[in-house]
């Protein structure tokens, strides 16, 4: 990811990132691939160190299970969440699904009444979750961002954007996941 877009992501300035990048750099917990898709990532020893102190951080601050109960009611909204992107994405004619090229305004107008109803609960769990660790406050904001701008009519920020709805939440989900110390295949596992 690039130093600008870290900026978006952490809500820091472009300065503050580049800075921290070089210091992540030199203690070889961040690498810069320079290729056309490249950008700033952990290597395997950062995500070790990051995974560790977000760990003590939990404990320190007694929020490891408030956090869970948190991610578990995440998880109940995961699944309403992707089913509107997908319904926003596409659209069934007959018995045919085809792509939404959002001339129906109707339809559109439905599918933004139910972000709006998930952004509701999500708004609440956020603010919860920020009242526990500070760097959730950021996905309130960027999601609130994301749906205004969908609501204006920009279509790409349901889904289909860099700063979309479904991006900020995909982040959020593994920021959750970091955070708890779960991978994808064991939150795969637990599911029913």
């Amino acid at each position: 990811m690039s130093a600008g877009r870290l900026s978006i992501v952490s809500d820091l300035p472009e300065p503050e990132v580049e800075r921290c990048l070089a210091l992540l750099a030199g203690e070889q917990f961040a690498v810069l691939d320079p290729g056309p898709f490249g950008g700033w990532s952990l290597t395997d020893s950062g995500r070790s160190v990051d995974d560790e102190a977000l760990g003590k951080q939990l404990d320190a601050l007694g929020s490891r299970h408030p956090i869970h109960d948190c991610y578990q009611r995440f998880l109940g909204l995961n699944p309403t969440l992707l089913e509107i992107c997908s319904d926003w994405q596409m659209l069934t004619v007959g018995n045919a699904p085809i792509l939404n090229d959002h001339t129906d305004a109707d339809y559109d107008a439905r599918v933004l009444s139910r972000l709006i109803r998930v952004d509701t609960s999500a708004q609440d769990l956020l603010t919860e979750m920020a009242s526990l660790l500070d760097r959730f406050g950021i996905y309130r904001r960027r999601l609130s961002a994301a749906l205004e701008q969908a609501i204006a009519g920009s279509h790409s920020h349901v889904a289909d954007s860099l700063d979309s709805y479904h991006m900020v939440w995909f982040q959020l989900h593994e920021d959750l996941l970091t955070t708890l110390g779960i991978s994808r295949h064991e939150e795969r596992e637990r599911s029913p």
